[in-house]
């Protein structure tokens, strides 16, 4: 660590020192919490991306974001060369470092012995990509993080106000030399809205796209909207509201509240549209909803769209005869209601994974796969495709034996792998991909929603001493301690007709979630307040 180094290091620990007994943890969505309460951590997560960038040679992002949180929050993760999530062996320093006070001594120490732990020289040449989104906190945080950054040597990027499936998007265009796409907010937007084009003007016979009224959370999505509308108005009327310019973000709008609440956002015409949709505030999350004939509010969440992502897919593989040469799965997690499960299974013939929850083990399971869907219920998620089911297209369509239909339908696949964002949940990607789904089948939102009927779910909390108590496996489905509790549970599910619950533990407080489903609503409150009982009894 050079001695200017250690000089700018100590400057920005004196303007934002942390505060008195503060903790922080890195987690899925980085650090989260109050915006006045994080530029000292914004200091170390510079230096993190720097060090991730110089020991990677390659770009890494730093989005800083607080997703669906009020907009009085803030934070900030760290993207990976390849678009994904910061490998997790890494969040072990990023907690490191939150741990240690802004003693210099002892953070340089530190910071040396890290260098000679990773082997990372001073002059190694490292490059971070930074952007935000459009809460009023998020500049100066920027500009923090870019700072610490630069102490270190090392190269800025500023996209500065992006969504966060478009700096995902970028930071993989960037290491990927332009194969992926071209790393520019500009390059986003033409391979997504050129795809969506060549798949309507090559589909024969498509159904004309109803208007969609789109809750923009009043966040950098709304902009961002903006621009696509604008390009794509002469296939699809979009209508954007919670734009930004009356009300707050996230607030009573939005994927998250939405789904939360099931219902309907303030500030939305509930009474002119027959399709409508909610992103989250930095876009990576999308909802569908609808008012129906009688007047009842109407859900499609992310296991509805990983059931219509893996139709049209299985479909367009059948008719392009691939379908046994290639290996389709959709990753789900044990809150995916049953329903979906079975739909997937026994009427598409579609197999169907289950992991832990959280997105790192969805996207992971979906690398498994030559196309892997997985959205959870939130509605934040993607599609994976492997180079080898590329590879397959392309010599569909270029093999002068195969018939105009299979050709056609090859084409389509490649089309629709050009609109998704494989990195990450997109709200933008997916709602394209979503419109043009819908008008290839034939489908309005009601039709996709009586693709199959929803079991009744509770899901309720339990307050316990110790959460470690409970452990789990088979995906978080069955519980290993405390002893006797499964087979409670076993019990208890066996006299449900369609009957399933499991409990798992919260990741970060003392709380046991309990989770159960059955034919009725009532069968379903009474199942998951017996299994709150026990685990009540069985954790004293």
């Amino acid at each position: 660590m050079t001695h200017i180094a250690k000089e700018k290091l100590a400057t920005l620990l004196m303007e934002y020192p942390k505060p008195a007994g503060i903790v922080m943890g890195y987690g899925t969505a980085g650090f989260r919490a109050r915006a006045d309460t994080l530029p000292w951590i914004m200091i170390r997560i510079g230096i993190l991306a720097a060090f991730r960038s110089k020991v990677k040679r390659a770009c890494v992002g730093a989005m800083i974001t607080a997703s669906h949180n009020p907009e009085y929050d803030n934070g900030v993760k760290l993207i990976d060369p390849y678009g994904e999530m910061l490998e997790q062996a890494w969040e072990v320093y990023a907690n490191n470092l939150s741990v240690l006070d802004d003693d210099i001594h002892i953070l340089s120490d530190y910071l040396e012995n890290l260098m000679n732990q990773l082997n990372i020289q001073a002059n190694d040449e490292g490059i971070v990509a930074i952007a935000y989104d459009t809460r009023q906190s998020s500049p100066l945080l920027a500009s923090i993080v870019k700072r610490a950054a630069q102490a270190f040597y090392t190269t800025i990027m500023d996209f500065e106000l992006m969504t966060t499936p478009q700096l995902h998007y970028a930071v993989r265009c960037y290491n990927d030399n332009g194969t992926y796409g071209h790393y520019t907010e500009a390059g986003y937007f033409d391979k997504l809205c050129t795809a969506f084009q060549n798949l309507i003007e090559m589909t024969p016979n498509i159904q004309r796209f109803e208007p969609l009224a789109i809750d923009a959370a009043n966040g950098i999505g709304a902009m961002k909207l903006a621009y696509m509308r604008q390009t794509l108005a002469k296939y699809i009327h979009i209508e954007i509201f919670n734009d930004g310019t009356r009300g707050h973000l996230n607030e009573k709008c939005g994927a998250d509240y939405v789904k939360l609440y099931q219902k309907a956002p303030d500030g939305i015409p509930l009474t002119n549209y027959s399709k409508y949709c909610s992103i989250d505030g930095d876009a990576d999350r999308l909802i569908y909803f609808f008012i129906d004939k009688n007047k009842q509010f109407r859900l499609l969440d992310g296991d509805r769209f990983s059931v219509l992502f893996a139709s049209f897919l299985a479909m367009k593989l059948k008719e392009a005869k691939l379908i046994d040469d290639v290996k389709i799965g959709v990753i789900q997690t044990a809150y995916a209601n049953g329903r979906s499960t079975d739909y997937l299974i026994n009427k598409m013939h579609v197999p169907v994974a289950c992991v832990p929850t959280g997105v790192k083990h969805l996207h992971h399971k979906a690398l498994d796969y030559d196309i892997g869907v997985y959205f959870e219920a939130n509605g934040h998620g993607t599609v994976i495709f492997s180079a080898e089911l590329k590879s397959k297209i392309k010599m569909v369509l270029e093999d002068p034996k195969r018939t105009v239909e299979e050709r056609l339908a090859a084409n389509q696949i490649r089309a629709f792998i050009n609109i998704i964002n494989e990195t990450v949940g997109d709200a933008i990607a997916d709602l394209l991909a979503t419109e043009v789904i819908l008008s290839i089948l034939h489908l309005n939102l009601e039709g996709w929603l009586n693709l199959y009927d929803d079991l009744p779910q509770r899901q309720l909390k339990v307050a316990v001493r110790d959460r470690t108590m409970i452990q789990t496996t088979d995906a978080e489905r069955r519980c290993i301690t405390p002893p006797h509790l499964q087979d409670c549970i076993d019990e208890l599910v066996s006299k449900y007709p369609s009957g399933r619950a499991f409990v798992r533990p919260s990741g970060t407080e003392d709380i046991v979630r309990v989770y159960a489903e059955a034919l009725t609503q009532q069968e379903a409150d009474d199942l998951a307040d017996k299994v709150r009982l026990v685990v009540e009894q069985l954790t004293k």
